[in-house]
């Protein structure tokens, strides 16, 4: 019920593109060069066999061997298959190629290890027609051409080659901008259009929606997010000061981890899902026993840092979306996931003010009955994640410096703000007709 509740405002959308291959084991790579010159967009586009099945390029002998001296004759079918599947744009508009060019290489060929080199292999002498290559163990290079009004115009691209292979397969693309900066890219299939040197508003659009969609659809934050509020019938300042303190503490470690400021042993991730497993069972241990609210905020900062590490495991496979605004897009991905949280609080604060003041439901006892099924869960979850933290290798000493260093700067900042709430606090207190009680819009009757 929690789970449904906190999900409601998920969209789930299906996409649809040409039909290439079907029932493919395994991963498969589509691997591609992206260069603007002057009035024409130059690509290459290396393709494994696999994907050519719906082409039903034509065979010899009984192994199943490609009839080399008649494969050509498909090609104009497979080059247009591979266009439809690789769609580009200039500032939006649709690109439609002018000119394409294939061949069949052997699974050892390696010219697409550069631009150069995969377009003189792609122009360059074909396979000998007697060469044995299996219809599904080799690639189809195809180089294609597009007129553009400006190779300084802004390109994307929308991969939907077999979309119902989802992340079996992913594109491996390198743009070469005008500049002679090279930016690549590691793109799933049926992902969507995907900016290949975005503006400074066009990256921030998309982390927004990244931020936002990973709030949503990350449960453990939600039910996080849950404890923190369940406490509260409606919004004062002592919830925002709870939520704001979780913001600027996720914000701190997303930003530190974009920067390379924090560990990158593979036993960091591990761990980072155990704390976050922890902070949900202690927040609802809190909840169940006697939450402390005027002191929430301290604790929830802490927890923040740690929730910030968990949303930068994603951050970190989206940069790449960046191009050069890395600073706007960590900032982007921020608010997106603010607003996420600000759904969150808008759909779960009014069903606890239902709930608690016109159904008139006992408060104490629903509070435990929902922290007691949050903590279950959360219980299952740190065992079973503390079962796989215990089989990854640990840090030598050495290695422990910078995490060390980056804890005393998170020590420090922590002591800053608990003086400075402690210095407000007391001069409140000297104020006349100081209240000493919990924030009137939170307190409990």
């Amino acid at each position: 019920m929690i789970r449904l509740l906190l999900r409601l405002a998920i969209l789930c959308a299906g996409m649809i593109g040409p039909a290439f291959a079907h029932d493919m084991p395994g991963e498969l790579r589509v691997h591609a060069f992206v260069k603007p010159e002057s009035e024409r967009l130059r690509v290459l586009v290396r393709l494994p066999l696999d994907l050519l099945l719906n082409i039903d390029l034509p065979k010899r002998g009984g192994p199943g061997f490609l009839d080399l001296a008649h494969v050509e004759t498909r090609f104009p079918a497979a080059i247009s298959a591979t266009a439809k599947g690789l769609e580009f744009f200039e500032d939006g508009r649709v690109l439609v190629h002018s000119h394409g060019q294939g061949r069949i290489s052997m699974p050892s060929d390696k010219s697409f290890e550069s631009f150069e080199r995969a377009l003189a292999s792609v122009q360059g002498p074909k396979l000998a027609e007697n060469t044995d290559v299996f219809w599904n163990q080799g690639y189809f290079d195809v180089y294609l051409e597009y007129p553009i009004r400006s190779a300084q115009a802004g390109f994307a691209l929308d991969f939907h080659v077999s979309p119902g292979l989802g992340e079996r397969l992913k594109l491996d693309a390198r743009f070469v901008a005008a500049d002679g900066t090279v930016r690549a890219f590691e793109v799933p299939t049926a992902a969507g259009r995907i900016e290949l040197d975005p503006r400074w508003h066009q990256a921030a659009l998309t982390f927004v929606k990244a931020g936002f969609a990973h709030i949503l659809d990350g449960t453990d934050h939600l039910l996080f997010l849950l404890c923190l509020v369940i406490p509260f019938r409606r919004i004062g300042w002592t919830l925002v000061g709870v939520i704001t303190s979780f913001t600027l503490a996720h914000s701190v470690t997303l930003i530190a981890a974009a920067y390379g400021m924090v560990p990158s042993g593979a036993w960091f991730p591990p761990l980072i899902e155990v704390l976050i497993a922890v902070s949900i069972l202690y927040m609802a241990i809190e909840n169940v026993l006697q939450p402390h609210l005027e002191r929430r905020w301290l604790i929830t900062f802490v927890f923040g840092l740690v929730h910030g590490f968990g949303f930068s495991f994603l951050l970190k496979s989206q940069l790449q979306f960046a191009g050069s605004h890395l600073l706007t897009s960590l900032l982007a991905f921020n608010v997106g996931i603010e607003l996420g949280q600000l759904l969150v609080l808008a759909v779960v604060i009014p069903l606890l003010v239902l709930l608690f003041d016109k159904l008139r439901l006992h408060e104490k006892a629903l509070t435990a009955i929902l922290a007691l099924l949050v903590g279950h869960t959360a219980w299952h979850w740190t065992t079973e994640r503390a079962q796989a933290l215990r089989g990854v290798e640990w840090p030598t000493f050495a290695q422990w410096r910078g995490p060390a260093a980056f804890a005393l700067a998170v020590v420090a900042l922590l002591a800053v703000l608990a003086w400075y709430r402690g210095q407000r606090q007391r001069s409140a207190a000297t104020q006349p007709g100081a209240k000493t009680a919990a924030d009137p819009q939170t307190s409990r009757p």
